[in-house]
């Protein structure tokens, strides 16, 4: 079944990369994110391929990799690709489905469009990346 709208504002409401947005702004996103589900073993996003999408883990796990390598295996209410929401950068990573997965997902042009209509979205979501890399650069 399908999330509702408020549904989806509660589970951004709980990401970091959302965290300091009001509920105004968490409905206006909500609005531009949709669920999809995967299978296991479906690729997610190919390092090296254009970044296009961010995505929220609903239900299911994913396996992250870089160069082959496993960096990191993610579950419900873990996040990735938030770096394409902000710049054409290539993926850093690649992200497999290790189970069955359900994730809400929100296109670059989607969370552009957000943006132009409440510009403190971008403020925020930058400054939670910003957090994110210097804390990566430290561990």
């Amino acid at each position: 079944m399908p999330l509702s709208k408020n549904e989806k504002v509660e589970l951004l409401r709980r990401i970091p990369l959302f965290a300091a947005c009001t509920r105004r702004e968490l409905i206006e996103v909500a609005l531009v994110a949709d669920e999809r589900e995967a299978g296991a073993d479906d690729v997610l996003t190919e390092q090296g391929d254009p970044g296009r999408e961010f995505f929220l883990l609903i239900d299911g796990t994913v396996v992250v990799r870089r160069n082959g390598r496993k960096l990191a295996e993610l579950g419900p209410g873990d996040w990735f690709g938030e770096i394409a929401l902000l710049t054409d950068s290539p993926r850093t990573a690649t992200v497999t489905a290790a189970s069955a997965v359900d994730v809400l997902v929100i296109t670059d042009r989607s969370f552009r469009r957000v943006v132009e209509t409440m510009p403190s979205i971008a403020l925020k979501v930058l400054a939670s990346i910003g957090d994110r890399i210097a804390r990566d650069a430290h561990s």
